[in-house]
């Protein structure tokens, strides 16, 4: 069985990689990682090329920087990011109302037909079939609309009038999991945690015992779902935190 698997570096998706190659047993996996011009970019690319070579799992580089011209999310503006704290993330209202700092427009739904894209184009010249897997899950008590299980629902039934050649399917099979199921699932399967990166925006790297890790915000709501789903899954987390 092949397959593509969508990494953008963070504990989600590269969890997702090692469950599909060490629980499920895939061999023959590509990743595809997409450069749209993120503040996190050089992190994030940083711990895809470790996992990479972690795994022995080619990785195709897309340039997706035109993406950025258009973008309105804080992901990709150079603005101050607002602080989230635990009561943030517990106030539904507010979660629907702020939302919109870190959508950026039809990015998931871009990234998987340019994945498909790749599927069939390998279908036609070599009639491989590669199904794509993607690391997505319900975020929190307010879920962007492409993070959802309609959302693969949806753009699974898009797929036949997507391609010419191929029966494709897009699968999310963490997607039920809570965030602190993912890490601990990650701890059994012996995910290097401190090669994951969650933050939205960059804060260069720091050397811990020799090695270069990447350092996070600790302030932006990524960061503070990343420290609560490591505090309630009673796992030390290896990452470094400004805040």
């Amino acid at each position: 069985m092949m397959a593509i698997v969508l990494v953008s570096g963070g504990l989600d998706s590269v969890v997702t990689l090692y469950y599909i190659r060490k629980a499920k047993k895939l061999k023959n996996l590509k990743i595809i990682f997409f450069d749209y011009n993120q503040r996190g970019l050089k992190e994030e690319k940083f711990c895809v090329e470790k996992i990479s070579k972690f795994l022995r799992i080619p990785a195709v580089f897309v340039d997706f920087r035109f993406l950025n011209k258009f973008s309105t999310s804080l992901i990709n503006k150079n603005k101050k990011i607002p602080k989230t704290s635990s009561n943030n993330l517990k106030n539904v209202k507010q979660g629907r109302k702020e939302i919109i700092n870190w959508w950026v427009p039809a990015r998931n739904s871009l990234f998987l037909l340019t994945a498909l894209a790749f599927a069939e184009s390998n279908y036609i010249k070599k009639g491989v079939k590669e199904d794509i897997y993607l690391g997505i899950k319900n975020e929190g008590r307010v879920p962007m609309k492409d993070t959802t299980k309609e959302f693969i629902k949806k753009i699974n039934e898009l797929v036949y009038y997507s391609v010419n050649s191929g029966n494709f399917k897009f699968k999310a099979p963490l997607i039920n999991y809570d965030k602190d199921e993912i890490v601990k699932l990650g701890s059994k399967l012996k995910v290097p945690f401190e090669y994951t990166f969650s933050c939205y925006i960059s804060s260069g790297f720091k050397k811990v015992n020799g090695k270069k890790i990447p350092v996070h915000c600790g302030y932006c709501e990524s960061c503070m779902q990343r420290k609560k789903a490591f505090y309630w899954a009673n796992i030390k987390d290896p990452s470094i935190y400004l805040k």
